[in-house]
């Protein structure tokens, strides 16, 4: 099937047109000639790449939706797939956890989850890729990540390691502490009432009381000499298919270089400032949260996206807990004057292509995959989502005029 796009302002690399866009059998042919197939009105409206979240784990609200609540995977997945649609997205690497708490983010869970999206792919609107959220000292997780790196999801990895984040002492802010598997890495004690107060939502998310939550907490802590060989087996997995690979929650450069000498040229979240400067410095990709964007600073304390958007040490966006925080984070971002538009929108799709090694999407070129999102986005008002086209074809449309 041949489509025509007309009248729209024009998202392309490095300029914004008023021009035609073609597409033909899932990929654009041509770009400022005559109409051909079924024409497309964009009069008024802007037609750009669609959005690449490389992170999100807002599904977790569609399979959990109240404390200890469960709903069957493929209801969960359905839902979050049209949810994806009509916030433009068509590239969503969903942040599943490996961890070794039991309840929504555990390793069996993972697996079952990872297993339902393969199977329902021929169901889903979008293209449904994985992130893998290994939780450093879940090594039962092994297994599944070795699996899932060999199958048709094409995941990219996470390494993520809350475990020492909730052992640090507490006198440490969370974006100061030391890089984890440093010697001077600072612990808690597992004994102190903060504990109890640290580990309350964990516990309540696991299902398990504090006392036992805490308990397993220590049983786990006891692996820590093993995890740098484990970090290693698993860099050397996604290494062998070519998998992106990211390191999460940096606070210092001495994290980044380390996994960065793994492979993981992707630091997602940074939360200080050495921690970004590592990163640019040494020619990595830089992730920050959308949700930080469109609040004005991090709900936790750590940088500003927005400052570091407007600094150029930001390449890409993600969803991170809320899908439509993407539209939302660029609309605040031209309303403060952080950079152009066309600037904001790389963010979210040539930067996170880049991001997890998407050559065939991520801008309106010829011979790019024809993923495309009309919008409306007016001045002074929020963007919205007029229609959604993955590979050509209508994933999601609100107006009678989007053929």
């Amino acid at each position: 099937m041949t489509q025509t796009f007309v009248g729209a302002e024009v998202y392309l690399p490095g300029e914004i047109a008023n021009t035609t866009v073609t597409v033909a059998d899932g990929v654009i042919v041509e770009i400022g000639g005559a109409v051909q197939g079924v024409e497309i009105s964009g009069h008024g409206k802007i037609l750009a790449p669609a959005i690449i979240d490389v992170h999100g784990d807002a599904f977790e609200r569609q399979l959990m939706p109240r404390p200890g609540v469960y709903f069957p995977m493929e209801v969960a997945l359905i839902d979050t797939d049209r949810q994806l649609a009509a916030n433009g997205i068509t590239t969503a690497y969903h942040a599943v956890t490996l961890g070794w708490e039991p309840g929504l983010r555990n390793v069996a869970r993972g697996r079952e989850l990872i297993q339902s999206i393969q199977d329902l792919a021929p169901r889903l609107t979008v293209e449904n890729r994985v992130q893998l959220r290994w939780e450093t000292f879940a090594f039962e997780a092994l297994d599944v990540i070795e699996l899932a790196l060999k199958g048709p999801l094409l995941p990219s990895v996470a390494f993520n390691d809350h475990t020492s984040m909730t052992m640090r002492a507490y006198d440490v802010p969370v974006q100061e502490r030391e890089f984890e598997l440093s010697p001077d890495f600072s612990i808690a004690s597992l004994d102190d009432d903060r504990m109890k107060q640290r580990t309350l939502s964990k516990a309540q998310r696991a299902g398990l009381s504090q006392e036992d939550y805490i308990a397993m907490l220590g049983k786990v802590w006891d692996r820590r000499s093993e995890v740098p060989n484990k970090i290693s087996e698993v860099a050397r997995m996604a290494s062998a298919v070519e998998a992106p690979m990211l390191s999460h929650d940096d606070t210092r450069a001495d994290t980044r270089g380390y996994f960065r000498n793994l492979g993981a040229s992707v630091a997602e979240f940074p939360m200080v400032m050495e921690a970004v400067e590592a990163a640019r410095k040494h020619g990595d990709l830089i992730i920050l949260g959308a949700p930080n964007a469109a609040r004005g600073g991090s709900h936790i304390g750590s940088i500003g996206a927005a400052d570091m958007v407007e600094a150029g040490l930001c390449d890409a966006l993600a969803s991170d807990y809320f899908y439509p925080a993407m539209l939302a984070a660029i609309d605040r971002l031209d309303r403060e004057k952080r950079a152009d538009r066309a600037t904001l929108w790389s963010l979210l799709s040539s930067g996170p292509a880049r991001a997890m090694r998407l050559n065939d999407r991520g801008s309106i070129t010829i011979g790019s995959r024809a993923d495309l999102v009309l919008v409306d986005w007016t001045k002074g008002q929020a963007p919205v989502i007029e229609g959604t086209w993955i590979a050509g074809r209508a994933a999601y449309r609100i107006k009678n005029h989007l053929n």
